[in-house]
């Protein structure tokens, strides 16, 4: 049975090919025709041995993910991919234009274990991970679609899953977006987010120099446990111990603290001043992101004082702080927002 090429890495690639006595020079240029070029079959590397391309055809093919929608939002010019898996299941990305910038959201998981009560991926449970082919397949459809000289400038790990449960895959696939013979992104513009899995942000910290942001979203215990069941296993005080140890590793990055505002569960004084506080043990920036509401959620957005009060008092007490509206809202493809029936292919819309 063939393999999906782009569920290997460099060094994979270069030992099948080192086995079977192919050029040193073959695996990288293989590389970048799959990676910088983005071609979609064999044939097109045109710099590579006719006999050597079919030896590849015979062995792996290139793997791509189907289009099954497009929602094009008609607020902020977003666009939600669906796409559709070979094993019949679906998952979905964003695509954010911004004033100096391109963003891509990926998705890590068909799913998500986390069971985030504020968030809809949730309800779809786990159902597997993705595989590296299929992390990196989500940026390499959606970058063939743009326009000519338009590239994807950053990549936010922050759509379905929960992107340390699937570490590895997470981890190798990364390292294709940051290698210059890959995608080519820098890793500044590259940020993982997670719900805080302590003991894999650790290890990221020694693995990987991207972004880091926590989902923290409440400022208690008791808080953090009712809106997030992970939390149970690993403490706040045992997060923000990890969360240091990220910025010691990679000193040049700040954590990104997340914070989902609910109206009336984590949007009062209090709040803040816990906040103020949790923030004053890491460097970090705060991203405030009113509530995205979606048929039958659980919880409703703040009012707009609300959000206001508790941007200024973080302000004020010079945290570099920033309320994120989402984008994609009027589509679903908001922070949170992001469900597809995980059996069920959705029909073809553009």
């Amino acid at each position: 049975m063939r393999q999906n090429i782009l569920d290997l890495t460099l060094d994979r690639l270069s030992s099948w090919c080192s086995e079977r006595e192919l050029k040193r020079y073959v695996p990288p240029q293989v590389y970048q025709w799959l990676y910088s070029k983005k071609v979609v079959s064999f044939e097109e590397m045109t710099n590579i041995a006719v006999e050597t391309r079919a030896l590849f055809a015979e062995y792996f093919y290139i793997g791509r993910l189907e289009v099954g929608a497009r929602h094009h939002s008609q607020v902020d010019q977003s666009r939600k991919y669906l796409f559709r898996l070979q094993d019949g299941r679906s998952i979905e990305s964003v695509l954010m234009p911004q004033k100096n910038r391109l963003t891509l959201c990926v998705s890590s998981q068909v799913g998500c274990a986390m069971g985030c009560k504020f968030c809809k991926t949730a309800e779809m449970k786990l159902v597997r991970n993705l595989t590296q082919g299929e992390i990196l397949g989500q940026i390499l459809e959606v970058w063939r679609e743009l326009s000519p000289g338009t590239r994807i400038s950053n990549i936010v790990l922050m759509g379905m899953g929960e992107p340390l449960h699937n570490y590895d895959n997470l981890l190798s696939s990364i390292r294709i977006m940051t290698d210059d013979r890959g995608l080519g992104i820098s890793q500044r513009k590259i940020t993982v987010s997670t719900v805080g899995l302590a003991p894999e942000i650790e290890r990221f910290a020694n693995d990987s120099g991207v972004k880091l942001a926590l989902s923290l979203n409440a400022t208690t215990e008791e808080g953090r446990q009712n809106l997030m069941p992970i939390t149970k296993k690993y403490s706040l005080e045992r997060v923000i111990e990890a969360c240091k140890k990220y910025t010691e590793l990679q000193p040049k990055r700040r954590v990104t603290l997340e914070y989902v505002m609910m109206a009336g569960i984590n949007d009062s004084l209090e709040d803040a001043k816990r906040l103020a506080r949790i923030g004053s043990h890491i460097p970090c920036k705060i991203n405030l992101i009113p509530y995205n509401e979606y048929p039958a959620s659980p919880f409703q957005r703040p009012s707009e004082e609300k959000v206001g009060l508790f941007f200024h008092y973080l302000a004020d007490r010079h945290f570099q702080v920033n309320i994120r509206y989402s984008k994609g809202l009027d589509v679903m493809g908001a922070c949170g927002q992001l469900c597809v029936n995980p059996g069920i292919p959705s029909p073809v819309t553009t």
